[in-house]
């Protein structure tokens, strides 16, 4: 346990201090220094200022002393943390990059400032084993994505997504507080090894029910999980592109890192070690996996809004997700992140087209029809991100549902009915993402070659590279989590 003095916090904290203090600049920069300039010139400073400090938080991360805890848990730095923190102020430069062309607002400052707020609330959200710290960065998040959502002023979808949202946000932090706070009665500590200590030593009892009950709540509205996901079509087809981009990408990494975290470590382990064992919540979880596998594809086959669709996809592959959480193990653990990450790679990048097509109009599936012709580059990277988020090889979506599905197997046998499930609604998932591709490839159309910003297609062009390396080469991705994960007892 590293000593709990102001110098050590600011060293080991420094990385979100950067972040936080970044946001700061890009809104300083904006208001002093481009206000009255063209917007693209103002989201040229604004944005090179955030890509920036987020290259700095990096450098910094990647040189930090490793490892230590700080203050009873409120503040861990692990290998693992750290690798995890670089990943999403990566995601967050992605986003950052694929706003610039945007034209949803004239408030630029303020919308690059609150996504590095959000970052920084990701950042201590995923470094902490303190329930209250969890509680306080998960608001922090939540807030920030609210007002992402609710942003482009001008439509009236954005503005019905981000209070939807809001509202139903509302009620999942009242119920994981809840949660908290009945863990808090029960173990007398808020730090996750202790709280472990306490309820894993006794049976179970309603309380503690109540408690589990709650605190999967909390974590199924903010991973879009059924049925806590009503908010997610809405805010994935109302909100700003690259406001959805993050909200499908980094923080759904940070959610389902915390989320495994606060269950494998708190809820079902002693001593802060990860057990392959059955846990008490298998149970809930089963049923909140087996939920958003079904719920999720099935209803993505009626949609006719690419964005509602990759909305309903999100829901099931957060089921595929929660088996890396059921497996309750280190291999359990390595498949979720390897999973979550690619994923939010292959969203994103469905995104990022969206975004390069944004003065199009491109919202339903048909507007899509003849894409290839009009834009072969955008379409052949929109063909490698779903067919990855389909599940096939050699992309990094296939081994991603094979490790999951593999971990949750050899971990407890009895989820193979689970796993057969889950294999089920990929074939299903497959006809709903090859509808898009009809309409990109084999569907004409009459209109002019689209002209796309140079940036977005390099950003674009970027992540479907990724996607098919770590698919070729899952090893260059899965190393890193191993030895990142080696640090862990299990």
């Amino acid at each position: 346990m590293i000593p709990a003095t102001a110098f050590n916090l600011l060293r080991y904290a420094l990385p979100e201090v950067i972040v936080a203090v970044t946001g700061l600049a890009a809104l300083t920069v904006d208001l002093a220094f481009t206000q009255g300039r063209r917007n693209s010139v103002r989201w040229a400073a604004a944005g090179l200022t955030a890509c920036a400090g987020c290259v700095a938080a990096i450098l910094v991360l990647l040189l930090r002393p490793l490892p230590g805890a700080l203050a009873d848990g409120m503040l861990v730095v692990t290998p693992l943390t750290q690798m995890v923190q670089v990943v999403l102020v990566a995601f967050t430069i992605l986003v950052a990059l694929l706003a610039v062309n945007s034209d949803f607002t004239h408030h630029i400052g303020e919308y690059l400032g609150v996504i590095l707020f959000a970052t920084a609330g990701m950042m201590v959200l995923v470094s902490t084993q303190n329930l209250l710290v969890i509680f306080a960065s998960l608001e922090l998040l939540s807030l920030s994505l609210y007002i992402l959502t609710a942003f482009d002023k001008r439509s009236p979808r954005s503005s019905e997504a981000a209070l939807k949202y809001f509202l139903f946000g509302g009620m999942a932090a009242s119920f994981f507080l809840f949660g908290i706070s009945l863990l808090y009665g029960l173990s007398g500590s808020i730090e996750l090894g202790e709280v472990a200590a306490a309820v894993t030593s006794h049976p179970i009892t309603p309380l503690l029910a109540v408690a589990m009950v709650m605190i999967v709540t909390g974590f199924g509205f903010k991973v879009a999980a059924a049925p806590f996901h009503l908010w997610t079509p809405d805010a994935y087809q109302g909100g700003p592109t690259p406001s959805a981009g993050l909200v499908a990408s980094s923080s759904k990494i940070a959610s389902f890192f915390v989320f495994a975290i606060v269950m494998a470590l708190g809820l079902s382990a002693e001593a802060g070690a990860l057990h392959p064992s059955t846990a008490t919540w298998t149970p809930l979880l089963v049923i909140v996996a087996t939920l958003s596998l079904v719920i999720g594809n099935l209803a993505a086959l009626a949609q006719t809004s690419f964005r509602r669709l990759l909305a309903y996809s999100a829901i099931g592959h957060a089921g595929y997700m929660l088996l890396g959480i059921l497996a309750n193990n280190a291999n359990g653990l390595r498949a979720l992140v390897y999973y979550v990450i690619t994923y939010a790679l292959a969203t994103l990048g469905a995104f990022g087209v969206l975004a390069a097509l944004e003065k199009e109009g491109v919202d339903q599936i048909r507007d899509l029809a003849g894409l290839a012709r009009r834009a072969p580059f955008l379409s052949f990277c929109l063909l490698v991100f779903l067919l990855s988020l389909a599940g096939i090889p050699p992309l990094s979506g296939f081994f991603g549902k094979f490790y999951v599905f593999s971990a949750a197997y050899f971990a407890d046998s009895g989820l193979l009915w689970l796993v057969c499930l889950a294999i089920a609604m990929s074939v299903v998932s497959l006809y709903y993402y090859l509808r898009v591709l009809k309409q990109v490839y084999v569907r004409d159309s009459e209109g002019e070659p689209i002209a796309t910003p140079l940036l977005t297609r390099i950003v674009v062009g970027f992540m479907a590279l990724l996607v098919v390396a770590f698919g070729c080469f899952p090893g260059l991705l899965l190393n890193w989590i191993g030895s990142a994960l080696a640090t862990i007892p299990h």
